[in-house]
């Protein structure tokens, strides 16, 4: 049976909740979220949420509708480049499957396309 159309979206929630997670933590040296990682991680959440290709979006990276403003563009950038790397490590299964969907999304250029 096919999975439920809500599973991209939570994925990706999930992974990038779990690379700010990782670099609030390593990097940063917190035991629980900052406020800086809080407010970046609940917009995010926000920016996520209102995807114009809802389930069927590509990897933000790839993505040609860049919907983040410049400076949590910015600081999103510098969380994925340090906890890239070490999803591999940490959390492996999540970090190769963001890969894979990576690799295998061809955004079309036009948002709402189903």
């Amino acid at each position: 049976m096919g999975k439920n159309k809500n599973d991209r979206k939570s994925e990706e929630i999930r992974t990038v909740e779990t690379m700010v997670r990782l670099y609030c933590r390593h990097k940063e040296g917190n035991e629980d979220l900052c406020p800086s990682c809080r407010t970046l991680l609940e917009y995010a959440h926000r920016r996520l949420a209102h995807c114009p290709f809802g389930q069927d979006k590509p990897s933000c990276r790839l993505c040609p509708v860049h919907c983040y403003r410049p400076d949590m563009q910015a600081r999103i950038r510098t969380v994925m480049r340090y906890a890239g790397p070490r999803m591999l490590w940490h959390h492996p299964l999540m970090a190769l499957r963001h890969l894979w969907r990576e690799l295998h999304s061809r955004p079309s250029g036009r948002a709402g396309n189903s």
